[in-house]
């Protein structure tokens, strides 16, 4: 009786010990302009998307297993319908250190408008075209908890290619496709080993964090080539580097003032980025429960005209509302305008709960008034709206 009793207690122990969590969530793409390209789909674009999330812990609490997979199938874009691994990790706890191992999500940065010092995960660009969605990274986690801060080592075996449109898909910029098989500059390809280290500490109101990283670079170099039927398109070329990141931000009651810089060797010269702002959070605005955050940030570039990206000298101003009521509402404007082109980009972002499992958020992506000379000139008739409903459990 004493035996089945202690059965039963770690079977009860071991359920409340395990969760299953996730969502479902129906989406809905429309693009008000013709692609540039005849290939590619017009008009609705319909997907499916799921991920799910599996928690167990044990040894009270000082060990657990999460596994997060994600799976979407897309209308119209092949390598949109994809299946990843956003986590699968082990991880044991002490007082002092833990220890990580498996396929990780981790996000390292303070700013709105871009992640300069964000280098870990790969982007998974066929979700969104602002590279905020990420694939699942293996690797070996070592985190030492001092008094002075928390150093985190990074062992990062595996390098994983990013995604791209298929080439009828939407979200090309110019409508080139991105195939062939990728090429490295390192011998070892996408077996190469990587290695990575932060250390991130609390002083006062500072959040400070120093990051180096070594291995292949997440974001490739796109060469032009041909196919076999003399067609122009774009091929990957992940080249190695070195990268030291700083990221602050600083709580002044209403005020967040944000800074990321990254010093990189290793793509032909040696270049610095950074990005800086503010962000002030009107508390209780005009006598309500809602807070209305206003963004300044300045976006640069020391390569100026021979960046790989089109953010080298751009300001970029929002809006954050949250009315702070049940269903969670909430409301993210701004656009980023180029100091020398002129060129801008919208984003809307806005979502909302009804009852206790369902959501419904919508995103709108505008590109205006791009000179061809600019970066972002492929993507003038990319605009679109998204409507996503989903199902959380």
């Amino acid at each position: 009786m004493l035996l089945r009793i202690i059965v039963l207690l770690i079977i009860g122990l071991q359920v409340q010990a395990s969760e299953w969590s996730g969502y479902i969530e129906n989406e809905i793409r429309y693009f008000a302009q013709e692609p540039l390209e005849a290939r590619q789909y017009d008009g609705f674009n319909l997907s499916l998307a799921s991920q799910l999330e599996y928690y167990h812990e044990w040894d009270g609490g000082y060990q657990s297993f999460i596994f997060v997979p994600f799976i979407r199938v897309d209308q119209h874009d092949s390598e949109r319908s994809h299946l990843d691994i956003r986590e699968l990790t082990w991880l044991k706890a002490a007082q002092d250190w833990e220890l990580r191992v498996g396929i990780r999500k981790l996000f390292w940065g303070v700013t709105e408008s871009q992640h300069l010092v964000d280098i870990i995960n790969q982007s998974d660009s066929v979700e969104q075209p602002d590279g905020e969605d990420k694939l699942g990274q293996p690797m070996i986690n070592l985190a030492l908890i001092r008094d002075w801060g928390t150093v985190d080592l990074f062992i990062l075996p595996g390098f994983r290619e990013r995604t791209f449109p298929a080439q009828d898909g939407r979200l090309l910029n110019g409508g080139i496709p991105i195939v062939g098989e990728a090429s490295y500059e390192s011998a070892a390809e996408e077996k190469h080993v990587d290695w990575a280290g932060r250390w991130s500490h609390t002083i006062g109101d500072w959040d400070i964090g120093l990051s180096h990283f070594v291995g292949t670079s997440r974001a490739p170099r796109l060469l032009p080539n041909f196919d076999s039927n003399a067609n122009l398109v774009l091929t990957p070329y992940y080249e190695q580097i070195q990268q030291t990141g700083l990221d602050i931000q600083i709580t002044k009651e209403e005020v967040l003032w944000k800074f990321e810089a990254i010093s990189r060797k290793g793509q032909e010269e040696r270049f610095t980025a950074m990005t800086a702002g503010l962000e002030y959070t009107f508390v209780g605005a005009f006598d309500s429960d809602a807070d209305i955050g206003v963004l300044v940030e300045y976006l640069y570039d020391d390569r100026d005209e021979e960046a790989s990206t089109p953010f080298e000298n751009d300001v970029m101003v929002g809006m954050r509302m949250t009315l702070n009521d049940v269903q969670s509402t909430e409301l993210l404007a701004g656009t980023i305008v180029s100091m020398e082109y002129d060129t801008r980009s919208y984003l809307l972002e806005a979502s909302r709960r009804f009852g206790d499992s369902w959501k419904v958020s919508l995103e709108a992506y505008i590109y205006s008034n791009i000179p061809p000379t600019d970066l972002m000139y492929g993507m003038r008739n990319e605009d679109f709206m998204q409507l996503t409903l989903a199902w959380y459990f």
